[in-house]
């Protein structure tokens, strides 16, 4: 009987080790071709951020800068965006050992991956990807975005925002502040909280004196404990909003935060769906996604290789640019700007899964 029994543990422990070598042919199997082989979780990043960042560590953003990383990023992150990759390499560190993590737009996305090999290839030795990327960054508790002084003007433009400066009254904020900030010392923090919104939804930017300075992030970080939703760090702070707009003219405030571009998501679907030939449509994704499912009238120019082909694309009817997410294409359409002020250009700020068949299905970023 003893030995039954043992023969029998014996079979189940082999078909168990069959098992797990099966699932881990499959898991490989079904990795694609674009992705990098050193992949890193939320808690590891987490681990590496610091202010000011560590000299041995550069957290970096794939995405582009003006459509994803101005309205949101993991605090201390460089962006590098892939298309601009080879003109920004001066922005890598010097010391290879360096620790590089990518990210870019969660799972989908494969900028991340494609810079960590360009990054590889460059000599860099200690490399990784947290390839979940910013949307799993704000799943995590107690996060928060950082922005960027285009983001902030953005959101004073639309007056739900409160701006609040976290450095002393004497003599810093009462030297010059960003035009509407209040002033929230963080040392006051507690004495001064009764200032903050009783809306929890509101949003609240908090900012102080720039890349060094603690006082916004915890600030920011009380704010959260306290159960406010919407929260922001303009970790530049007052130095970099100084350089740009200057030391208080909200109406360049104002206008330097506009976002423009995208197209009206319900009459994107009706033309396409209708007449889709009333578009020039570029869709700025991989080939190899290209050829997985794509609208049928579209034409499919990777977004780094956009800007030379810029010049050649006809000004008839409106160029509307796609891509799955909504970030390529948006950076499409400022390159488009940038060479071609003649073309009437837009992006879909969208996810789209696209069908093998020409249709889609769209949801709202």
């Amino acid at each position: 009987m003893k030995s039954k029994f043992k023969t029998l543990i014996l079979a189940m422990a082999v078909g168990l080790v069959i098992l797990a070598g099966t699932f881990s042919a499959s898991a490989q199997d079904a990795k694609e071709p674009w992705m990098y082989d050193e992949i890193v979780d939320a808690a590891f990043v987490i681990s590496k951020v610091s202010v000011p960042m560590a000299k041995n560590v550069m957290i970096i953003d794939a995405r582009p800068y003006q459509v994803k990383f101005t309205k949101g990023h993991i605090p201390g992150a460089v962006s590098i965006p892939f298309s601009k990759f080879d003109k920004k390499i001066d922005l890598l560190p010097k010391d290879k050992s360096t620790l590089l993590i990518y990210y870019c737009g969660g799972l989908k996305c494969k900028l991340s991956h494609k810079s960590a090999k360009k990054a590889k290839a460059l000599g860099f030795t200690n490399v990784k990807v947290f390839a979940k990327g910013y949307p799993e960054w704000k799943k995590q508790k107690g996060a928060y975005a950082a922005i960027t002084a285009e983001q902030v003007a953005f959101q004073i433009a639309a007056n739900d925002t409160l701006i609040v400066d976290a450095r002393p009254q004497k003599p810093t904020y009462d030297q010059g502040h960003i035009p509407s900030a209040i002033n929230i010392p963080f040392s006051q923090f507690d004495a001064l909280k009764g200032k903050l919104p009783r809306e929890l939804s509101t949003p609240i930017i908090f900012y102080c004196g720039g890349l060094k300075c603690k006082l916004s992030h915890k600030s920011a970080a009380r704010a959260i404990v306290m159960g406010y939703k919407n929260v922001s760090v303009f970790e530049e702070g007052y130095p970099a909003w100084k350089k740009q707009f200057g030391a208080g003219s909200a109406g360049v405030a104002v206008k330097a935060g506009e976002v423009e571009g995208s197209i009206d998501l319900e009459r994107f679907k009706k033309v396409v769906t209708t007449t889709p030939e009333a578009f020039t449509l570029i869709d700025v994704r991989d080939a190899d996604e290209f050829s997985k499912g794509h609208l049928k009238t579209a034409t499919n120019i990777p977004v780094e290789k956009l800007e030379p082909k810029i010049k050649d694309l006809p000004s008839d009817k409106p160029v509307v640019f796609l891509c799955s997410t909504g970030a390529r294409s948006g950076e499409a359409y400022y390159m488009a700007k940038e060479v071609r002020s003649d073309l009437e250009t837009y992006y879909v700020e969208a996810e789209i899964d696209f069908k093998r068949d020409g249709t889609f299905t769209l949801k709202k970023n």
